[in-house]
């Protein structure tokens, strides 16, 4: 899935910032619904993602409760995204 295509998707920009809170709740409340419906394994993941770059991804033992696979998937996802983040901490 191509990040700018979801973020014009459910944003109708693929610039986040610029955003008003408004939109920003619009495009997350659809973006949810969706990942809460959707069925297909690999569309799922990305849509949890992108929730998960916004914060209001549920954690993975929660949202991948039924797929082992994606829920060890989505934990890498979250530990590789710390180190990232702890790596660029300039404390």
């Amino acid at each position: 899935m191509d990040l700018d295509a979801l973020l014009l998707h459910y944003f109708g920009t693929d610039d986040p910032n610029t955003l008003s809170d408004f939109a920003l709740k619009i495009g997350l409340e659809r973006l949810s619904v969706d990942f809460g419906t959707e069925n297909e394994p690999s569309r799922r993941f990305a849509l949890w993602t992108l929730l998960e770059v916004f914060d209001q991804a549920p954690p993975p033992a929660m949202a991948f409760e039924k797929d082992e696979a994606l829920r060890r998937a989505a934990e890498d996802y979250l530990t590789a995204a710390f180190r990232m983040e702890r790596d660029e901490d300039p404390s």
